[in-house]
């Protein structure tokens, strides 16, 4: 497991404390990998994620019908 001798700011430090309370980590290492888990969620939007790359593939591949035909299937007018 690679190591690395950091520095962080004092507001930072904090965020780790809290972190280490809240989830009862032993550590900050242990609180940096929960925070970098968390905020991977939130980078790695569903749109880039490869099955929903794989999901709008096939939607692409499916016929796509014209407002006229949708107004007549399903009587309403857009």
């Amino acid at each position: 497991m690679p190591k690395a001798m950091i520095q962080i700011s004092e507001r930072a430090n904090r965020v780790l404390n809290i972190l280490k309370a809240k989830y009862g980590l032993r550590d900050k290492s242990q609180a940096i990998n929960r925070m970098a888990e968390e905020f991977t969620e939130i980078l790695l939007e569903p749109q880039l994620r490869p099955e929903y790359i794989k999901r709008l593939r096939k939607i692409e591949k499916e016929g796509t019908v014209s407002e006229e035909e949708f107004e007549k299937k399903f009587k309403v007018k857009i």
